[in-house]
């Protein structure tokens, strides 16, 4: 079968008649559809977010304004090896990263407000564009970029790719058997881990900056080939998975025309339906409001003040370091839904928590002898992220009826995004507040 564009075009065709679940498809058809959607879900995740992780991973660089040059693979001119405040014990750029991260992400903040307000109910396909141009606009903008100013702009786009993109496939989900959200979570946890590893290796091997980010612009390019190439119609398909075998047949919802008619779409819930199906939410979008919170205040609150001086690695490199180490965690954590299913997410909230205060304390006490402990530790908060992550998305496809789904995946992704936007807010007054100790 077709892409999603030949699917739209089905629907619209079959626009007025009966809506009466297609029949069955033999077995090898589904089967085929399972793996193509499985794929192509797994690659959209991995596309949506990549340019949001590599402006974070590129979030000292953008701050220090530095083009490595490409003949230096083992010398990185990091102008933080002479610190910016020459009065604190922190090497410390004058503005914060977390300056970076509320640019990659307070539009997606926004983005995700309007998704319950109808946003979810728009066009399929026109927001799927919009989110690869402003991905590539995005590489392009920071990589040409001459000053801070114009590069936070960058990020800005990147936010709104990843952002719209996040609301449009986590919304799309409800229309395709729910294994696809585990794939779809192990695809956002690969874009951490390849971004990072990405931006970090071509950096390391001598690769300046711009061209690091001129050479991902083939990633929007395959984010569209994904949706419009790859998956098929989710007519083909049982919407249970073979767990629920006997379920019927869902339409997606490709375009708010056809979307009318369809079984399965929240076009029809009150205010008051949503707002039940809000409250019954909270039980999971609040520890993972924690969980982002946590873990975002660790990444670009504390990051850059946790400084080792005695190593070979310059302060640069740490970060990345850190960056790459964090999201290897996730994608570790996102892909185990298989192995490990955690109903109690409030556990790993209140663990995230405990990360949070024990690298605090050792940013004010400076205790922990060896880069490698931190290390670890941030491994271990990238695997509560995940895991928190991909749980709570799955918890939340298994309890909610069909057609309160898309909405209820629609608002929960508004969490992770309001838990990193309060930490960029707390992270920019302690970084000004620590970098000015003597």
């Amino acid at each position: 079968m077709g892409g999603c564009a030949g699917s739209r075009r089905r629907l619209s065709d079959s626009e007025g008649e009966d809506t009466d679940p297609a029949p069955r498809p033999p077995l090898l058809d589904r089967q085929d559809a399972h793996w193509k959607n499985a794929v192509g879900f797994w690659l959209l995740g991995l596309c949506n977010n990549f340019s949001y992780v590599v402006m974070l991973s590129a979030a000292h660089d953008i701050l220090s304004h530095q083009r490595a040059p490409r003949n230096q693979s083992h010398v990185d001119p990091d102008p933080t090896l002479t610190p910016h405040n020459s009065s604190s014990r922190f090497d410390c750029n004058s503005v914060s990263t977390a300056a970076v991260l509320l640019a990659d992400i307070l539009p997606t903040l926004i983005i995700k407000f309007l998704a319950p307000l109808g946003l979810h109910l728009l066009p399929y396909s026109p927001r799927v564009l919009t989110s690869g141009i402003c991905a590539a606009g995005s590489f392009i903008l920071v990589a040409f970029s001459h000053s801070v100013g114009t590069s936070l702009c960058g990020v800005v786009l990147a936010s709104i790719s990843s952002g719209l993109g996040e609301v449009t496939f986590l919304s799309l989900t409800a229309f395709y058997p729910r294994a696809v959200i585990s794939w779809w979570s192990s695809g956002t946890g690969g874009a951490g881990l390849l971004g990072a590893l990405s931006y970090l290796g071509l950096t390391q091997a001598g690769l300046s900056p711009q061209h690091t980010l001129l050479s991902m612009l083939g990633i929007p390019a395959l984010l569209l080939a994904s949706y419009f190439l790859l998956l098929t119609s989710p007519g083909l398909q049982d919407p249970g998975g073979e767990e629920e075998a006997d379920t019927a047949a869902r339409q997606p919802l490709i375009n708010s025309a056809a979307a009318e008619s369809k079984p399965g779409s929240s076009s029809h819930l009150s205010l008051q339906e949503r707002w039940t199906v809000f409250k019954g939410l909270l039980w999971y979008i609040v520890p993972l409001v924690l969980v982002y919170f946590a873990e975002y205040f660790i990444n670009q609150g504390l990051f850059e003040l946790l400084f080792f001086r005695n190593t070979f690695l310059s302060h640069a490199q740490q970060y990345r370091w850190y960056q790459m180490l964090y999201q290897a965690g996730v994608f570790a954590s996102r892909s185990s839904l298989r192995c490990c299913r955690i109903h109690h997410t409030w556990a790993l909230a209140l663990l995230q928590c405990v990360n949070l205060a024990f690298l605090l304390a050792d940013v004010w006490l400076n205790f922990l002898p060896s880069i490698y402990l931190v290390f670890l530790i941030i491994l271990y908060e990238g695997l509560l992220g995940g895991a928190a992550y991909v749980n709570t998305f799955h918890n939340i496809a298994l309890e909610t009826r069909d057609e309160h789904r898309e909405f209820a995946m629609a608002t929960a992704c508004i969490s992770d995004t309001l838990g990193i936007s309060l930490s960029g807010l707390l992270a920019l007054p302690l970084h000004d507040f620590l970098c000015h100790l003597s």
